[in-house]
């Protein structure tokens, strides 16, 4: 199979995947009350410990164990959710002014997880905003039936009364098919690491790419195979990237023409260059969105840069998994599938420009304004009530924590 197949296998096969059985999301009942810290570290302290307890409990009454992992809309509830409102208000009454649409406001969010963000967006809105929550329309798209069901019962639960304009879509976004012509936002946070890419390599001689293969033996064995490119996504893909200008993208797996020449020469060279990750899933997202959502505003965070990837690739994931207490990182992602979180950096100044050729025409950006994209740091102090968020000492973790996150905004 396809390394992408493979991958989404590993992660999302709902008898054994990753994400069907081994992971939960750490979520505090109550959102931290910031100001009782004396600073980041005596907070990551007190979340430590919370996180201990809960992998206690869960090895005490499991035998299989669980692996937990943390959000940023989790651990800064409900003000990290609350700037994600804010910035969409404020982008949707500046259209509004601009006499850009004249719709209520409709947020299509990719991978709820726990539904804290849905329910921080949706408070925050009726809350500050009761004239754009009055008409809005909230759809959550959500693969995973478990977390499908976990949603819909927080819509159903909130603290006040019940979200009647929220709508859980249990389906796979790649598997989206119905037009939506209105103005909306698409929101995707800490969503597309955990999309599966394709890996290639290239001919020293020619520059040729060729495509990863996964061969799965009967003995539970996995063996990494290349071959010509045929898949049409990745094909694709890489006539896309090719295309682009100012600037245009050389893969760093395949070194300058003099080198190829040079190695050549020598004795016993490889034929092939090391591996590049490319991120195909994450292209095929924006291919969805261009055909499916064409006046949409994209709203999008995600790690650019991670520790402990896998050596010696390009735009290689992070592959680890949790044995007695500890992550444990691995040098390969041919493991035992859905025992593993497998999770990659986006390189986000090449998703841009492959975003403006397959979302945006020329008008659209003259129109739109162009996308943008902004540390975690810049959005925050864009955007959130830092005043919440600030321990004793001045140190404020919505600023300070989660710097390899950076934000996409279309």
């Amino acid at each position: 199979m396809l390394t992408r197949d493979f991958i989404s296998d590993s992660l999302y096969n709902p008898a054994y995947g990753y994400f069907s059985k081994q992971a939960l999301i750490f979520s505090p009942k109550e959102g931290y009350n910031f100001a009782q810290f004396r600073d980041s570290a005596d907070f990551l302290k007190t979340m430590g410990q919370q996180y201990e307890d809960i992998e206690r409990e869960l090895d005490d009454v499991r035998s299989i164990p669980r692996q937990l992992w943390h959000t940023p809309t989790e651990i800064l509830k409900p003000w990290y959710g609350y700037s994600v409102a804010r910035h969409i208000v404020r982008q949707y009454k500046s259209d509004r002014d601009a006499a850009l649409h004249a719709e209520p406001l409709t947020i299509y969010e990719i991978g709820g997880g726990n539904g804290t963000l849905m329910i921080n967006i949706l408070e925050y809105i009726r809350e500050n905003e009761p004239e754009v929550y009055g008409d809005m329309e909230y759809n959550l798209i959500e693969i995973s039936p478990k977390l499908a069901r976990q949603q819909l019962s927080r819509q159903a639960t909130s603290k006040t009364a019940p979200h009647t304009n929220a709508k859980i879509i249990n389906k796979s976004i790649f598997d989206w098919s119905e037009r939506v012509d209105r103005t909306c936002f698409v929101v995707a946070m800490e969503v597309i690491d955990n999309f599966a890419h394709d890996v290639v390599r290239y001919n020293y001689d020619t520059g040729e790419p060729y495509q990863g293969t996964v061969r799965v033996y009967d003995d539970g064995e996995f063996e990494e195979l290349y071959e010509g490119i045929s898949d049409p996504l990745i094909s694709d893909y890489l006539r896309v990237r090719s295309s682009l200008s100012n600037p245009g993208y050389n893969s760093p797996a395949l070194p300058s023409s003099m080198y190829r020449r040079i190695r050549g020469q020598l004795p016993l060279a490889p034929n092939l260059t090391k591996a590049e990750f490319i991120p195909t899933h994450a292209f095929l997202l924006m291919q969805v969105l261009g055909r499916f959502f064409p006046r949409h505003r994209l709203v999008l965070s995600d790690f650019y840069k991670l520790p402990d990837t896998i050596p010696n690739a390009v735009d290689s994931p992070v592959v680890q998994t949790r044995f007695n207490g500890n992550m444990v990182p691995c040098e390969t992602y041919l493991v035992q599938p859905g025992w593993f979180d497998i999770f990659f950096p986006t390189n986000f100044e090449l998703l841009l420009q492959m975003y403006n050729v397959v979302c945006r025409s020329t008008a659209d950006s003259n129109r739109l304004g162009k996308a943008r994209v902004w540390s975690q740091r810049k959005f925050a102090l864009e955007n959130a009530d830092l005043e919440k968020t600030s321990t004793r000492s001045g140190e404020n973790p919505m600023v300070e924590f989660y710097e390899n996150n950076k934000f996409f905004l279309s």
